[in-house]
C-alpha cells in the first residue's frame, strides 16, 4: 500500500480533515497527517467531519519528525507555510494543494453557524481533492 502524508502548519484542521477523508474514501492507501508544528486538534474540524460520518476525534496533532519512520510515496502540502517549510524528502513526490485556513478566516466572526459554514466549505473542498487520488499517482 502507498503511504500518503498531508502536511500543514499546525496539524490541527486541514491536514486532519484530509487524513480523515482519505481513510474514509480510499482505504487502499495509508493516510497520515503532520504539521511543521503542533497546534492540537481543532474541535470544529472534528465537529464538521462528524457531520458527514467521518470521525477524526481520536487523531492527534503531530510533527513531521513523529512520522519520519513511515516510508512515504507522496506528501501533499495543504498550506503555503507547509509548502515553503517542507524539507527535501529523497524519493518522495511532494505536491502542493493549498486550502483556505478556517481558523484564520473565522477569527473575527461571532456567529457560530457562519463559522461552521466556513469549516464545512473547506471540508468539502478537501473531499473533492481526495476524490482525485488516482490522478496523483498517474505520474509517479
Amino acid at each position: 500500500m502507498k503511504n500518503i502524508l498531508f502536511l500543514c502548519t499546525g496539524n490541527s484542521c486541514r491536514s486532519q480533515m484530509a487524513e480523515g477523508w482519505g481513510k474514509a474514501l480510499s482505504p487502499e492507501f495509508n493516510f497520515f497527517s503532520a504539521g511543521t508544528t503542533k497546534h492540537g486538534l481543532n474541535p470544529k474540524a472534528i465537529q464538521v467531519m462528524k457531520e458527514v460520518g467521518v470521525d477524526i476525534s481520536n487523531n492527534y496533532s503531530k510533527t513531521l519528525d513523529e512520522v519520519s519512520d513511515i516510508p512515504l510515496e507522496l506528501v501533499v502540502t495543504v498550506c503555503t507555510d507547509a509548502d515553503e517549510k517542507c524539507p527535501v524528502l529523497p524519493g518522495v513526490r511532494v505536491i502542493h494543494q493549498g486550502f483556505r485556513d478556517p481558523p484564520r478566516l473565522t477569527m473575527e466572526m461571532t456567529n457560530e453557524e457562519d463559522i461552521l459554514n466556513i469549516y464545512r466549505e473547506v471540508r468539502d473542498e478537501i473531499k473533492q481533492f481526495i476524490l482525485q487520488i488516482d490522478h496523483w499517482f498517474s505520474e509517479i
